[in-house]
């Protein structure tokens, strides 16, 4: 969805380090501030005033500091994880939080066999012993690599680059992973187990590549280690937190297990005293401080990325990576762009026409609803996601009404929000044929005055006579309905309640409700133009023949005039329209 026009640029924050390229792409478009070592409550001062924040990962992105973010609308982590950043609070507040799954992908793999192959062949000990003066050999010896078995836990894009390179040392690879992909795992020589037990038991070394949740915090503790081989040797180039590293010292202690290489650790530098800083220290330990994305080539893929992400997001573009977004096809967000508009037209149009307009008796009437039906009609019934069609039909509604609160609502907030509010939206598909229209997709908006499924209510008056014409009203209980498409990319209403007639939703409209007869237009431009009021365009709406096939072409039947005036029509102005010679009620939008 399109982001706010600002008379400034919009505000860049980057509080570690991103690459020079990185940076490259954001300067021009944006103001960008570099503030590196920042404390917490420093950040907090000034992140209010930035429509982004850049991190890696000593950044601490928590529910306090995304409080004080009033505009941000991006928080970046140039890394594979986000275990800095408070995703549940972002998404209330409607942040999109991406990150770089793919950048350093090669390098954590690497520094993975990296590690593994320095604990087979006690490469940090002989270092240290050999620098000291000494020489032995014989204290040194390791094991080799081939025809060892690999165990590797999560066959992602990480897990799987490490079986690749370990099938050219000739290791037997085993993984266990219930969401893998089998034809990948296959390719890759790799036979996917049922179980992780069987990944214990079986593994010479055993390499964890999943991330931190619920599910694998402390996965490997003392039990685990004890169903290992005394020979085995663990890896963890992922996520400190997965390893329980008292269990872990022990099993070295005990000779539950042979030996660990470990980049990463619950605590980050780890304090003194702590059970990280005494696994860094025990000598059958060979441990880096977080070094698995820490190459030239990697620290320049992932910054480069999540700010290519950031001038698409700040551009009204969906993200690529988001966390807590749903990804979207580059294909499919070309066709959905432009519906993204016109529903959020048609929210707007609906909440701002139903909430208030005037009447006959003076009075302003209500009947806002929070039950909608949402059909797709034509190409759009195909699409794999309507995600953002919703989302933009959830800030049209709410933004009227909502304006003040200063919420950003869009894709990654838009059902919690709905929620929120009570306002229920059924999405439906349709595969009627739409070949003879002159659009390819077509949009049906439908407010019930109940939750119970909608029958498309339109039981008025079959008669064709003057009299029962004039006695059409909308019923408490009929569908409030709204129809649109896109032509050229350029969104039109076709149908508004009751009545059939295109215009595109722009500017500031006066909508009028009034019988068909002599002279009405005439009444409403002579006030209008009494009021300084001028009119840019006019559409007359007759009743959609859905209503009563042939109660449109009988003289004095209702009409829907909608008119595009150049400033906003007074109330004043409004209650002079309504009258015996002028319109039954009156509303005044603006789109």
């Amino acid at each position: 969805m399109a982001i706010p026009v600002h008379s400034q640029k919009p505000k860049i924050l980057i509080p570690e380090k991103v690459s020079p390229d990185g940076l490259a792409l954001l300067q021009g478009q944006f103001e960008v501030d570099e503030k590196k070592g920042l404390s917490a409550d420093e950040l907090k001062s000034i992140i209010g005033d930035y429509e982004a924040l850049i991190v890696r990962s000593e950044t601490k992105v928590t529910a306090d500091l995304l409080n004080a973010a009033r505009k941000l609308k991006v928080v970046a982590r140039a890394g594979v994880g986000v275990d800095n950043v408070d995703v549940e609070s972002a998404t209330k507040h409607g942040i999109i939080v991406v990150n770089s799954p793919s950048g350093n992908i090669n390098a954590a793999a690497e520094h993975t066999i990296a590690l593994m192959m320095s604990v087979a062949r006690n490469i940090g000990d002989a270092s240290s012993s050999i620098k000291n003066g000494k020489w032995e050999r014989s204290r040194l010896v390791g094991v080799e690599a081939k025809g060892k078995t690999l165990g590797i836990i999560g066959l992602g894009k990480v897990g799987l680059t490490v079986a690749r390179i370990a099938n050219g040392f000739g290791m037997r690879l085993i993984a266990y992973d219930p969401y893998a992909n089998k034809n990948l795992a296959a390719a890759a020589s790799v036979t996917l187990k049922g179980s992780l037990a069987e990944i214990l038991k079986d593994a010479d070394f055993l390499t964890l590549h999943t991330p931190l949740i619920a599910s694998t915090k402390g996965m490997i503790g003392a039990t685990e280690l004890a169903t290992m081989k005394p020979t085995a040797r663990i890896l963890n180039v992922a996520r400190g937190g997965m390893i329980d590293e008292t269990a872990l010292v022990e099993a070295l202690d005990a000779g539950t297990i042979a030996g660990a290489g470990i980049d990463v650790f619950t605590s980050e530098p780890p304090q003194s005293d702590s059970s990280a800083s005494r696994l860094i220290a025990h000598p059958k330990v060979v441990a880096t401080p977080h070094l698995g994305a820490s190459t030239k080539e990697a620290q320049e893929n992932v910054s480069i990325d999540v700010c290519e992400q950031v001038v698409s997001i700040l551009s009204g573009e969906l993200p690529r990576s988001a966390v807590n977004a749903p990804i979207i096809l580059p294909e499919e967000f070309r066709t959905l762009q432009p519906f993204v508009t016109l529903l959020e037209k048609m929210g707007s149009l609906y909440t701002q026409h139903y909430s208030t307009h005037l009447t006959a008796s003076g009075a302003a009437s209500k009947s806002f609803r929070t039950t909608f039906d949402i059909t797709y009609e034509g190409a759009l019934a195909n699409l794999n996601t309507t995600k953002p069609l919703f989302a933009a039909l959830v800030k049209g509604l709410l933004t009227p009404i909502t304006s003040t609160d200063g919420l950003n609502i869009n894709i990654v907030n838009a059902e919690l929000l709905a929620k929120e509010r009570g306002i229920l939206i059924n999405e439906q598909r349709s595969r009627e044929n739409v070949e003879d229209k002159p659009y390819s997709s077509f949009v049906t908006l439908r407010a019930r005055a109940s939750r119970s499924p909608s029958h498309a209510r339109s039981d008025l008056s079959r008669s064709n006579s003057p009299s029962a014409a004039r006695s059409l009203r909308p019923q408490e209980d009929e569908d409030q309905v709204i129809q649109g498409f896109v032509s050229g990319n350029k969104p039109f209403i076709s149908r508004l309640d009751r009545f059939k007639g295109e215009f595109v939703p722009r500017g500031t409209l006066l909508i009028a409700r009034n019988y068909d007869s002599c002279g009405k237009i005439g009444f409403v431009g002579s006030l209008l133009g009494k009021a300084g009021v001028n009119i840019k365009f006019m559409n007359v709406a007759p009743l959609h023949e859905d209503i009563d096939e042939g109660v449109a072409d009988v003289e004095g039947s209702e009409a829907l005039m909608i008119l595009g005036v150049d400033r906003p029509v007074g109330e004043d102005v409004v209650k002079k329209l309504i009258s015996e010679e002028g319109v039954l009620e009156a509303s005044v939008v603006t789109l």
